[in-house]
């Protein structure tokens, strides 16, 4: 198969099998199986590759199929999905879809894991014995007894012509304690090379050009320090409730969910020394550096918050407490603002404020970097008070595209400041597929690329800085606040940058 421009420099992968667990669940159908068709598309999946996907439903592979057909083709057909938007390439599907197969098994059953071996081994779609990725899209709690039975089977056992992998799901852990007890048994069976923890923000074409936008540009990073920027505003803001999540809600919350993960991946792209190369372990040095070189955080620098009742895109939401499967006295966060510091010589004085929420006003991923004002103002007697705020957005979504804000004088007799908009967006310059963010990281682990996936040690250093804040969330002493769905949060996020002198930047506004 010919090779789509997107695929430009990359060759695919070497030949494997990728074994999916937990194969019938909304992850494989919604987002992996559309990520490896559009993989497919771009002529990057191995000349010899099989799919072995496994859950605990009894149905023959012929049943799988034919699901997989029809859900996936609702996905990557939808409008507004994260798949979404293209036509359907049945060509690409049919050679895609008649490469699975599926088995019934308990992954408690050490015998489940005797039959996968003798599937991986018949697999004509891989050498005997040869080349398996095992995804772990399964609940948490399994991610460490399934790795065990897996090692215990002979099943990640590598040699000179074959390697073994697995990619892990978030949550890695619930806190500090039980992200290095996991670690601790996942890492006895297995070396750290083996292991993939993934997160699919990382994916995202626009947070990989973070670093292509830091280290590219002569223009930019002698300004990224203290010396140059007042303070970083990092938002992840989505319009969508729990979606009936409320059980895994009521046990994760908005901090977990997204904070270890999804935003320190933001905050040490932004924030990190420039690598000495961008090989994966020189990468991941930096950015852990970032996270050593953070304080814990503090509760009287965090917000948690809970959306109450209101309407969102005009449409109404119930409270947080009323949606299904959430207890009417729920304590659990949909929300939380945090501000962070850096104690090294680039950052040290520079405040990072983070947040992130559920049911809000916008949709709304974006990197804003707030600049110092010049040093003195020139405008005396000219009726202008103050220099117009300078703003360099990344923003990551809806509209993915980079902007800087500056002043520039308005036309006329009289010395007016206004503020005027510097835009690029990606679209309107690179040739955009839709993509559900998996592509990237499927393919990355598939040739033994780790760059974009977590080390053990990233995961706990996570999870100390945001430890303080769980604990005083258990004890009562930091509770939830409330605010109004549709809102941009809880009026206590406010007071966090305004007792700073600073203002959270609007939701959904341009640069």
């Amino acid at each position: 198969m010919s090779q789509h421009p997107i695929a430009d420099g990359a060759a695919p992968p070497p030949d494997c099998t990728l074994v999916i667990f937990g194969a019938t669940g909304d992850l494989t159908h919604r987002l992996l199986m559309p990520a490896l068709y559009n993989l497919g598309r771009w002529g990057l999946l191995p000349e010899r590759f099989s799919i072995i996907g496994i859950s605990r439903s009894e149905m023959s592979s012929e049943d799988f199929r034919r699901e997989l057909t029809e859900t996936v083709r609702g996905f990557i057909t939808a409008k507004g999905g994260e798949a979404g938007g293209g036509g359907f390439d049945q060509a690409t599907w049919d050679g895609l879809v008649g490469r699975v197969r599926y088995m019934a098994g308990d992954l408690s059953d050490p015998a489940t894991y005797q039959t996968l071996k003798e599937h991986i081994a018949e697999d004509s779609g891989a050498q005997s014995g040869g080349n398996v990725l095992f995804y772990l899209a399964v609940a948490a709690p399994l991610f460490g007894p399934t790795v065990k039975r897996l090692a215990e089977a002979g099943l990640m056992a590598e040699g000179e012509d074959r390697w073994r992998r697995v990619i892990i799901e978030k949550p890695f852990g619930h806190d500090v304690a039980s992200a290095r007890d996991l670690n601790r048994e996942i890492l006895t069976v297995l070396s750290e090379a083996q292991v993939f923890r993934i997160d699919h923000f990382l994916g995202k074409e626009t947070v990989q050009n973070i670093m292509a936008f830091r280290f590219g540009n002569g223009l930019f990073e002698p300004l990224w320090n203290r010396d140059h920027i007042d303070h970083v505003q990092i938002t992840v803001a989505e319009t969508v409730g729990v979606e009936g999540r409320g059980k895994f809600y009521e046990a994760t919350g908005a901090l977990r969910d997204m904070v270890p993960n999804h935003l320190f991946q933001l905050y040490t792209l932004v924030a990190m020394e420039p690598p000495i190369s961008f090989q994966a372990e020189a990468v991941r040095d930096k950015k852990e550096e970032v996270l050593l070189a953070t304080p814990s955080g503090r509760p009287e620098d965090a917000v948690r918050g809970q959306y109450a009742a209101g309407r969102v895109n005009g449409e109404p939401v119930r409270d947080y407490a009323r949606e299904p499967d959430v207890s009417p006295e729920t304590r659990t966060e949909t929300y939380v603002a945090l501000k962070l510091g850096i104690d090294n010589w680039r950052w040290a004085g520079v405040p990072f404020y983070l947040r992130t929420g559920k049911a809000m006003s916008r949709r709304d991923t974006e990197i804003a970097i707030r600049f110092k004002q010049a040093p003195l103002s020139l405008f005396h007697g000219t009726g202008v008070d103050a220099d117009v705020p300078n703003w360099l957005v990344l923003q990551l979504q809806p509209d993915e595209g980079i902007s800087l804000q500056f002043g520039a004088k308005v036309p006329g007799p009289a010395v007016r400041l206004g503020a005027v908009d510097m835009r690029f967006c990606y679209k309107d310059h690179f040739q955009i597929e839709p993509s559900t963010g998996y592509e990237t990281l499927i393919y990355d682990a598939m040739i033994g690329d780790p760059t974009l996936f977590q080390r053990a040690d990233m995961i706990e250093a996570g999870w100390r800085i945001v430890q303080p804040i769980l604990d005083a969330a258990a004890d009562g002493t930091l509770g939830p606040s409330p605010y109004e769905a549709g809102s941009a949060g809880p009026a206590e996020a406010d007071a966090l940058l305004s007792r700073d002198g600073r203002a959270w930047r609007p939701l959904g506004r341009p640069a």
